[in-house]
């Protein structure tokens, strides 16, 4: 991986429970927590709007600054997503 320095940085995880793509996402999120990369899982069962706009497309990633990855992405796709984060 790059030298990326956005160590800190918080990522959200929208999700639900057995959700089993999610947790794929979530192994390719992994090398980043180890990095230093903060990681809010929210589960979107507990919100209508976030049902709404994330119901069928879970598992997303999204960054601070609103970019957002949606399922599929492989963890290239992944790694070049965060390298292409501006906030």
């Amino acid at each position: 991986m790059s030298d990326y320095k956005k160590e800190g940085q918080q990522l959200t995880l929208y999700t639900t429970e057995g959700c089993h793509l999610c947790e794929q996402a979530l192994s390719l999120l992994e090398p980043w927590l180890v990095k230093g990369y903060g990681l809010a899982k929210v589960d979107i069962a507990e919100d209508e709007l976030l049902m709404a706009r994330y119901g069928e497309r879970i598992p997303v990633i999204a960054s601070p600054c609103g970019m957002e990855i949606g399922w599929p992405f492989t963890g290239k796709e992944l790694e070049d997503w965060i390298g292409r984060l501006r906030c």
